[in-house]
Order: structure tokens, then sequence, then C-alpha cells
């Protein structure tokens, strides 16, 4: 938006209060499909008005409010997709997420940012006690089906990551495998390994069907329930926590890194994707900014630093925990040996 004048401005004040509609025209335009229209060749507002089905008037002002924030860009009066754009959101490209809206934007974790004062005095989520985190609560099956586009993109990076610091292992569990496409990548690139995907019943539904469409079903069996219920069984090379233990205080996560380490095989490695903060905890943006996402959807979760997540590793009796990157994601990754 606006650039920050030197001396004291309430710009920010109104960029920020006004940051809602920012989602609104974004929601809107993904929803009424301007991206794919201008991808198409309908590139004046007349024209992406009737491939869209709206009114030019209203396809002019939400075009021109997508040029200010970065998603469109305009020649006289022209419309043309950004880089980014053309990629992520034109619904014929195949690295198109615009379908994450669904679970970024449902209602549901919507729910716990409308009064984020009453979260910050409980500590937690204010929409139930549990949060989303509550036994099978239903939103995980959304996050499943929406969220699976913009995840084969990390899933890939981090297979690859394992392949060259882990090595490749012949048995892995996906604790908490939601669409199921980490241990699925990992399957579909080495046709020796078997995975095992832990999560709700529901949940395991979806990863199920992902696991037939890449063609490794025979290989990818599943175990129902709650990750600190179940048994997990033992002799894993290799055990996947990719994006859960940020649901959790210190204490419930190093329980957990117990029983995954039991799990393990001697020598073996869990393997840990989180969005991971620099210590001063407001750097790099993204990452640092998910301790906010966690206080209003959940009772006690965090975005932890490294020092933090080798601690509790440590604790939890592992020998040792290396940080990666994970480039173009925004995530890093934690491996640690038992």
């Amino acid at each position: 938006m606006t650039s920050r004048p030197a001396e004291p401005s309430p710009i920010l004040f109104f960029d920020t209060i006004n940051a809602y509609q920012r989602t609104a025209a974004l929601k809107a335009a993904i929803e009424l499909d301007v991206f794919t229209a201008i991808a198409k060749g309908a590139v004046t507002a007349q024209a992406i008005a009737e491939e869209c089905g709206a009114s030019e008037r209203g396809t002019r002002i939400l075009c021109d409010y997508l040029v200010i924030i970065g998603f469109l860009n305009k020649q006289a009066q022209s419309y043309g997709l950004t880089p980014d754009s053309a990629m992520f959101l034109n619904k014929d490209s195949p690295a198109y997420v615009g379908g994450a809206i669904e679970f970024l934007l449902s209602p549901m974790l919507l729910e716990g940012f409308k009064d984020i004062a009453a979260a910050v005095r409980k500590g937690g989520s204010i929409v139930s006690e549990e949060g989303t985190v509550a036994p099978e609560h239903p939103i995980w099956v959304k996050f499943a089906r929406a969220m699976a586009p913009l995840a084969g993109f990390t899933a890939q990076a981090l297979a690859e990551l394992v392949a060259r610091q882990v090595g490749q292992p012949r048995k892995v569990l996906d604790i908490a495998a939601g669409h199921g496409l980490f241990g699925i990548t990992l399957a579909r690139l080495n046709p020796e390994v078997k995975i095992v995907g832990q999560d709700w019943s529901n949940v395991l539904e979806v990863a199920k069907e992902n696991a037939r469409k890449a063609g490794v079903e025979e290989r990818y069996t599943t175990i129902e329930g709650s990750a600190f219920d179940v048994d997990f069984g033992s002799g894993y090379d290799l055990i996947l926590l990719t994006n859960f233990l940020h649901h959790f205080d210190k204490e419930t996560c190093e329980k957990l890194l117990v029983k995954v380490r039991e799990a393990l095989s001697d020598g073996g490695s869990a393997v840990t994707l989180e969005f991971i903060p620099n210590e001063d905890r407001v750097s790099p943006p993204v990452a640092a900014a998910f301790s906010m996402t966690m206080l209003g959807s959940t009772p006690s979760g965090d975005a932890y630093t490294f020092p933090e997540l080798e601690s509790m590793f440590s604790n939890a009796g592992y020998t040792r925990s290396e940080l990666h990157s994970l480039p173009v994601t925004f995530q890093q990754v934690v491996i640690s040996q038992k």
C-alpha cells in the first residue's frame, strides 16, 4: 500500500484498519475468476466483466484496487497479471493456490480473530476450550482438501532435503498427515518406502484419495485417531512432524516427542517442518507473525524458535537437532536424531 513518510503519520493506522478490504478484494477476485479471465485474454474492464459475469463498474474498481495492492498491473486501460498472479492465481496454472481460501478464510477459522483483545486477556483462543485442536474438528478436512495444492511445493522441497540429509528411508510415519502429501511425495520419489499416515479418520480419507491419485496406495497405510493416544508401532526410519508442534505448549510437545523417539528405529530421524522465527520473535515477518495465528486458533500454541525446539527435542532424549532452510517457502526444517 502507501509508503510511510519520514515524519509521524496516521498512514500505517489507516492501512492496517482497512486491511480487511485487501482480503475481501482478493477473495472476490478468486471467486469471480478474474485472474483466469485475464490469462485467457480478457484485459479491459468490460471484457473481464463479461467473462466473469459481473458489472463493468464493479470490475473496474476491483481490478484497479488489485493493481494498487500488487496483484495486477495496468497499462492505459488494459490489465495484466503479475508473475505471482500468473503462477498462483490463474486456475489453469498447475501451481494454482486460490482454493486455499476455503480453509484460510473459513468462518470457523475467522471466528477466532473477531476479538483478539479477549484472546490476549485469556492467553489463547476464545472460540472454544480447545480451539481448532478439538478432537475430530471438521476444519481439518477442509484444510486437507483446500491446502493440498499449496503444500505440493513444500512437500517436494522437503523430500529433496530428506534425500540429501537423511538418505532413503524405508518405513515412514507421517503424524497428523492431513492431505498426506508430505509422506506421499516421499513414496512417489522412492519406490522402496512405505508410508503410514496418522490422523483423524475423516481427514485420512483425503490422504488416501491423494495416495490413490499418486499411484502409491499399495504402500500407504493409516492409523486413525489422536497422535497423543494411538499406538504408532515401532521401527520407523523417519517420522514426519509437519506443521503440528505449533498447535501445543512446550510440555505437550515434549511428551509427544518422547513417544515419537520410542517409535523410531536406532539411528532414525524426526523431521519437523515449522514456521520458525528468529530469537527476536519479530523476524522473519511471516514466521514470526504465525504466533498470532496460534493465539487466535489454539489454547496454547506458538511459533517456536530453533533454540526452543532444540530444547524440546533434547529434553525428549534426542541426541542432536539441526536446522535447515527450505528454499521458496516461509518455513524451516529441524532434523533430530534418536
